[in-house]
């Protein structure tokens, strides 16, 4: 059994952001001073920063941190998600909407969705059976403008639900670095212009400043963004490019005042060449164009955009460059790729930040020692390439099922050839209504079925279970509905939920 003199006692994170605090932090909190940790970031880089919104798993990371939900939200100026609302992806003028929850709530053996499709077969009895976003208690309440979290009771219809948020991501990053620097990690200013690599193997060894500090470490994280300093630039890694499935390569951001509705939910609206994002915060609302350059030029997109906010400018628009895909390796040699230098996946699904936060799971359990075990690498590659590959499945999913054939983007979405997993889960839900799920999904079945039968995927039949059980499903589907809406009746509005409980305090 090796010693704990094999153990790492230097670790340096290159790069700051989201990544780069994010690690520190968890790394801070799970070695707890049994190893030094470094941060080198540069100002004069700066960071993305547009990534405001999140998914459900990121209340997991900062309770494993042990940090208060109300003062997280105020310090970030954050908001609630429910879920993402598309608007004419589908078709023009389609909306549908994405919920982060359950559909319903079970009231039989057969799953709800099922019932839901053999009333939708049949057609209605005494009421119209409405669309399926109407049995899903997070968009009862998102479309109502309300929130409250959810029950610890599974008994309750409000135990059927989840949430994220939306935050401004450059405030949770120094929020982060006040939480790791209390536990000892140090911060480096300065941009790095040398990296020195063992002879032996191509290991790293040190990073030379430019004002000629040099850091040693025995174990570095890449956080540099697209950039990809160690991983690419110095260990020349390779990066696999899926811009033949998402086209989109360009986005322009800018935040604008806060006009129309305090949703609890992210927008996505399609255009012509992309999509635009709307993340309402609570002093601001951010917005951006994510765009294939091959359809729009950067001014078109520019003024797109600026045509189609809720309120003012607050800032120029920003533009960023990026390609969909990944490194050939996450992990290689004493390196690991961390948030944009590990791949990019375009923010459609808000994972930018999960990706950074399973990436760093994932590390902590498979945590190296100074040997560096090829088969510790080797795991985290594997489970990394899965995660991504079927967040990216996913994300093809959104372009592909469109009716749209009015500009060249969608025209192509809806024509090209698709992963074959992804084609087989398509079929597969087309004939039965079989939603079938990978070891390494991240979005479940709730998740599935809300962009294939809101991009009009739907079964040509329902479980034939659902004919041999003897259930009331039209009353317990209208039962459901108007329980649904009588909850969130009684729910606070997003802005009241705030106002009580995690306001900012420079929010206006």
């Amino acid at each position: 059994m090796t010693g704990s003199n094999r153990n790492i006692k230097k670790i340096a994170i290159v790069g700051g952001g989201s990544a780069g605090w994010m690690t520190a932090a968890a790394l801070s909190n799970a070695l707890q001073g049994a190893a030094e940790i470094t941060l080198v970031e540069s100002e004069e880089i700066g960071v993305v920063g547009v990534g405001e919104a999140t998914i459900p798993p990121i209340k997991i990371f900062n309770q494993s941190l042990g940090i208060d939900e109300a003062e997280f939200v105020k310090r970030t100026e954050g908001s609630f998600k429910l879920g993402i609302e598309f608007v004419n992806w589908y078709r023009e003028g389609h909306r549908y909407f994405h919920p982060f929850g359950d559909y319903g709530a079970p009231f039989d053996a057969v799953q709800l969705y099922h019932y839901y499709l053999k009333a939708r077969a049949e057609g209605p009895a005494d009421a119209p059976i409405g669309p399926i976003d109407d049995y899903s208690m997070a968009w009862v309440m998102a479309k109502h403008g309300k929130f409250s979290v959810p029950s610890q009771d599974r008994r309750m219809v409000q135990s059927t639900f989840d949430y994220a948020y939306h935050f401004d991501a450059i405030m949770y990053a120094r929020f982060l670095r006040e939480y790791a620097e209390a536990r000892g990690v140090k911060r480096v200013e300065g941009k790095v212009v040398d990296v020195a690599q063992r002879g032996t193997d191509g290991f790293i060894e040190s990073l030379t400043l430019e004002n000629g500090t040099r850091v040693d470490a025995e174990f570095f994280i890449d956080c540099t963004g697209f950039f990809g300093l160690l991983i690419e630039k110095t260990l020349k890694t390779g990066y696999e490019d899926w811009t033949h499935w998402l086209p989109c390569d360009r986005a322009v951001a800018v935040p604008c005042t806060h006009g129309g509705e305090f949703t609890p939910y992210t927008r996505s609206t399609a255009h012509k060449a992309g999509w635009q994002w709307r993340i309402p915060l609570q002093h601001r609302i951010g917005n951006g164009y994510v765009y294939a350059s091959k359809h729009i030029s950067d001014d078109e997109a520019q003024a797109t955009l600026l045509a189609n906010l809720d309120g003012e400018a607050l800032a120029d628009p920003r533009l960023l460059r990026f390609t969909t895909g990944r490194r050939k390796k996450f992990w290689n040699k004493n390196v690991v790729a961390i948030g944009l230098s590990a791949g990019f996946m375009e923010p459609l699904e808000s994972t930018s930040l999960h990706l950074i936060q399973s990436g760093i799971t994932r590390l902590l359990a498979l945590f190296p020692t100074l040997d560096f075990d090829s088969y510790a690498a080797q795991e985290y590659n594997r489970i990394t390439t899965g995660e991504y590959e079927r967040t990216r499945d996913f994300i093809i999913l959104h372009y592909k099922a469109t009716e749209r054939r009015d500009a060249p983007l969608w025209t192509h979405a809806a024509d090209m050839d698709i992963p074959s997993e992804l084609a087989y889960k398509i079929e597969q839900f087309r004939r039965g209504g079989r939603i079938v799920a990978h070891e390494l999904e991240l979005f479940r079945n709730p998740s599935w079925l809300a962009v294939y039968t809101g991009q009009g995927i739907w079964p040509e039949r329902y479980d034939p279970l659902a004919d041999a059980r003897n259930v009331d499903y039209q009353g317990r589907l209208q039962g459901l509905r108007r329980v649904m809406e009588e909850t969130a009746a009684a729910m606070p509005s997003h802005a009241d939920f705030i106002a009580k409980h995690c306001a900012a305090e420079r929010a206006t």
